[in-house]
């Protein structure tokens, strides 16, 4: 709680409602609008009462393109949709932002942010690049390839993966033998199935309808909660 207050103290905006990407070597504000954001949701060092905001700024026009997350606000000085750190999208950033959202239970909006990036891996034969333009969606109707993208790419591999544990909410607590399930899951998506999972001393199937879940312990022992 320190920290979190100290942080607030130090990188909070008033001004502009967001906080600020990094201090100058004078120890000024940098004011710049990023993604970042998304990973301070991610860590928990935001206050509550700052994460409405927060939230809102991830799926307004400025930061989301349809597709995904920008690195840098459309309305930026320096954005550019092709620019690797000023304005791309990076689909492992937006899992980040979408895991963020998620821990402080922000569903619609996880749900926006992770419709986006699937309908883009669409594009790609299911296999979501390092990174692609940040040009809207609207605009172009398709997401634009960065010349220099990798793919397949770690990150981005990844990035699927962290979208389905926030839609299903798995909180896993392996020391203690305990699984939470908090399920967003979008109703078209249909029925959403992880098999064969292991926590702890147990494996588990988990299929999850919308916001039901159900979970079968095929081996060893877990107190489950499904919220």
């Amino acid at each position: 709680v320190a920290l979190q207050q100290q942080f607030d103290d130090v990188f909070w905006l008033d001004d502009v409602g967001w906080y600020a990407v990094g201090l100058d070597r004078d120890k000024q504000a940098i004011t710049s609008l990023t993604s970042n954001i998304g990973h301070l949701l991610w860590t928990g060092i935001v206050p509550p009462g700052r994460a409405q905001r927060l939230a809102e700024l991830l799926v307004g026009d400025r930061l989301f393109s349809g597709w995904g997350v920008r690195t840098l606000s459309s309305h930026a000085a320096g954005y550019n949709p092709l620019s690797y750190h000023c304005g791309s999208v990076w689909p492992h950033d937006t899992a980040i932002a979408i895991a963020g959202l998620a821990r402080y239970g922000f569903d619609a909006e996880v749900q926006q942010l992770s419709r986006g990036l699937l309908d883009a891996s669409s594009f790609s034969g299911g296999r979501l690049p390092e990174l692609f333009g940040g040009f809207d969606r609207s605009d172009v109707g398709v997401p634009v390839p960065y010349p220099a993208s990798c793919s397949p790419q770690a990150w981005a591999a990844a990035s699927p993966l962290l979208i389905v544990r926030s839609l299903i909410g798995l909180l896993p607590d392996a020391p203690n033998g305990r699984l939470v399930l908090r399920p967003r899951v979008p109703e078209d998506f249909g029925r959403l199935a992880v098999l064969d999972l292991p926590i702890g001393n147990a494996v588990v199937d988990i299929r999850v309808d919308g916001r039901e879940a159900t979970v079968d312990v095929k081996h060893g022992n877990l107190d489950i909660a499904v919220h």
